[in-house]
């Protein structure tokens, strides 16, 4: 599984989309990660965020910042950029698990 890394109001953060980021999805939105297109952008910001609070938790980092804050601190280049790493790996290696994951931001 690639991970990204995301900066956030100056600070850089890992970002890879893990189980732990699809249980939070699902918890914050009571909707399955698979069922993400790229039109939908709070789905997008909320799976990002999800991906990067489950990668910090992972790696024992602090990442402290709530939906809402996250959101108001992230950028349109960052989303893109985000998006962009993530669709490269579906055309690359597959067969990591993590390919359900992935295809939610394809149409």
């Amino acid at each position: 599984m690639k991970e990204i890394r995301i900066k956030v109001n100056g600070k850089e953060y890992p970002c890879r989309p893990t189980m732990g980021a699809m249980l939070r999805y699902k918890k914050e939105t009571g909707k399955e990660a698979s069922t993400l297109t790229d039109a939908d952008l709070e789905g997008n910001i909320t799976f990002l965020w999800c991906c990067i609070v489950s990668a910090c938790k992972h790696e024992g980092l602090e990442f402290d910042m709530s939906l809402m804050e996250f959101a108001d601190a992230i950028g349109i280049d960052e989303m893109a950029t985000w998006a962009d790493e993530l669709n490269q790996g579906d055309s690359g290696k597959g067969g990591s698990g993590s390919d359900g994951e992935k295809k939610t931001h394809q149409e």
